[in-house]
């Protein structure tokens, strides 16, 4: 929509569309063997579509509608075009004979029909999902925060070698990442709005983790959405960073430790969704038929928009635009892919 466009004044790609394409390589092929070098991850092949009735899609807020459609040569069995490979992922580790300390991470394409498209949003996701198995004694804030960490070096890594290829980028991001709770937030800036706060806290830090998202705050009201049965809301977050383009709080990264069978079944019930427990994937939860595990998704144009300071995602994918937001767009020196 119009109204949500951010158009930064005077702004020019100091890349045309030809050099973008060969930058947004160099940005992903260093970012992805930085993340399997910091976390012990190999790569795996994963699924575009799943059968809803495995439970395995992720429900994201629980209103987004999936994309679904009937296989002929199946009798026409529905299959949903994935949100994420959050649960799935789990699943893989156990069958593709993971062992402690190791992980997985894969490409993931999604098609999200009911985002509001701007600056940073499109009906097309494209992000790496990574999933790595922890003991369950491990189940805590400070591994939480030590994997945070790791990711966080593999963004550092990316941003020292992008900005040494290309003289126009400067090095933005802070030494270390911050931490900090919704909760604390909320204290914090109790008068704003969860994303004003966001914006508040990235400015002043350059990069933070914003934990525990999916339960209710003392005001009663939810920092955002988080489906009840992959993260545990106690020990999961999103990476945020300062973004001096649009002037914004970026969202990198979502992710957590996994839910066990404890929290997964107070989570159900506190979300109202006690019906999911029948669900395949769910059920191996209860039953601890799954490793434990920590695992996020880390959005892949995010951060070649971010390292490559583009003032609108449509500049790093291929996506569909309104026709006005395109011309509106151009007319700014903002040219979509």
């Amino acid at each position: 929509m119009l109204e949500l466009l951010i158009l930064p004044k005077d702004y020019h790609s100091a890349l045309d569309i030809k050099d973008t394409q060969g930058a947004i390589k160099h940005v992903k092929d260093h970012f992805e063997r930085q993340l399997a070098k910091q976390l012990n991850l190999t790569r795996v092949s994963a699924p575009l579509f799943v059968r809803p009735e495995t439970g395995l899609n992720d429900n994201l807020s629980g209103v987004e509608r999936p994309v679904s459609f009937g296989v002929k040569e199946q009798d026409d069995a529905e299959v949903e075009i994935v949100h994420s490979l959050a649960k799935w992922k789990r699943m893989a580790l156990k069958k593709y004979g993971f062992a402690y300390g190791e992980g997985l991470y894969t490409d993931m394409n999604a098609i999200r029909r009911d985002e509001d498209t701007d600056n940073i949003h499109s009906i097309f996701v494209d992000q790496w999902d990574w999933e790595k198995i922890l003991l369950h004694d491990e189940r805590n804030v400070e591994t939480l925060k030590s994997v945070v960490r790791s990711v966080y070096q593999a963004l550092k890594d990316t941003e020292h070698y992008i900005s040494d290829k290309y003289d126009y980028i400067g090095k933005i991001l802070p030494k270390e990442i911050a931490f900090v709770t919704t909760q604390e937030l909320e204290n914090m800036y109790p008068n704003d709005t969860p994303k004003d706060r966001e914006y508040k806290i990235a400015k002043l830090k350059g990069a933070v983790f914003i934990m525990q998202i999916g339960g209710a705050l003392a005001s009663g009201e939810k920092h955002d959405g988080r489906a009840p049965d992959y993260d545990d809301w106690s020990l999961n977050g999103d990476i945020i960073v300062y973004y001096p383009v649009l002037d914004i709080a970026l969202e990198l990264s979502s992710m957590g430790i996994r839910v066990d069978e404890t929290s997964l079944a107070n989570q159900l019930e506190i979300a109202d969704c006690k019906d999911r427990a029948k669900l395949p994937f769910q059920k191996a939860v209860l039953n601890r038929e799954l490793p434990y595990t920590v695992g996020g998704g880390i959005g892949q144009s995010r951060i070649c928009m971010f390292f490559l300071r583009k003032a609108h995602i449509g500049e790093v994918q291929s996506s569909i635009w309104k026709e006005e937001d395109i011309e509106k767009l151009g007319n700014n020196g903002i040219t979509l892919l």
